[in-house]
């Protein structure tokens, strides 16, 4: 007996079988000849690998001798003695060079502070020479003093970048610390002993700034 089939309408239900997606003969939908689902499916393959294929791949390489091992070792040896006398060698350089650097700056500023300083040793010698003449009494004494007070601060001041006076008076004549005005009889001194100071000399450290010029005994 034939089974007949109701019309379908838009009013009345889909069948059971149509939500189902089965054909009227009770089989499966057919598959879709959908080119673009198609290329969008992607086809699994196996890709699994073993380690005898990997290593067939692989560049052969020789085994070592223990006379190559030795070779490779002394070579590295070698590379890292000549990097550690390289960098041995560029460490004392850049020490002696800092220490040059140092010495030259210190060496320059030095010489600027002398050339200054020899610049005020003008004015101390005219209060040096001022205060050899100054009155002992009356209303000028009172104005030497203030000289005196002057030139002690002009000391001080020198004394403070390290300037210092050259002693010459009574001892042996030093032609790296005086310059010989005269030389002169003298029965109160040796020969060679200076007799006077006419102009006091001034050094910092051990250079000189300015020799002491004097009379020298014969």
């Amino acid at each position: 007996m034939v089974k007949k089939r109701r019309p379908f309408s838009e009013d009345s239900p889909p069948s059971e079988e149509a939500e189902l997606g089965m054909t009227d003969d009770g089989g499966p939908p057919e598959a879709a000849a959908d080119p673009f689902v198609a290329s969008q499916t992607p086809e699994l393959e196996s890709a699994e690998v073993t380690p005898a294929e990997l290593a067939a791949e692989l560049p052969a390489t020789e085994p070592l001798d223990a006379q190559q091992l030795i070779g490779e070792l002394e070579r590295a040896r070698a590379e890292r003695q000549e990097f550690l006398d390289g960098w041995q060698r560029a460490r004392a350089e850049f020490a002696n060079y800092r220490k040059r650097v140092e010495r030259e700056q210190e060496e320059a500023r030095s010489r600027i502070a002398g050339e200054t300083l020899l610049r005020v040793l003008g004015i101390l010698d005219d209060l040096d020479r001022a205060l050899r003449e100054r009155p002992a009494e009356g209303e000028t004494a009172a104005w030497a003093e203030g000289i005196e007070l002057i030139y002690r601060k002009f000391q001080a001041l020198l004394e403070a970048e390290g300037v210092q006076p050259i002693l010459a008076e009574g001892l042996a004549f030093d032609p790296a610390l005086h310059e010989a005005l005269s030389h002169e009889q003298s029965e109160a001194h040796d020969e060679g002993q200076v007799i006077e100071v006419v102009k006091r000399g001034y050094r910092i450290g051990d250079r000189v700034l300015r020799p002491a010029l004097v009379r020298v005994a014969k």
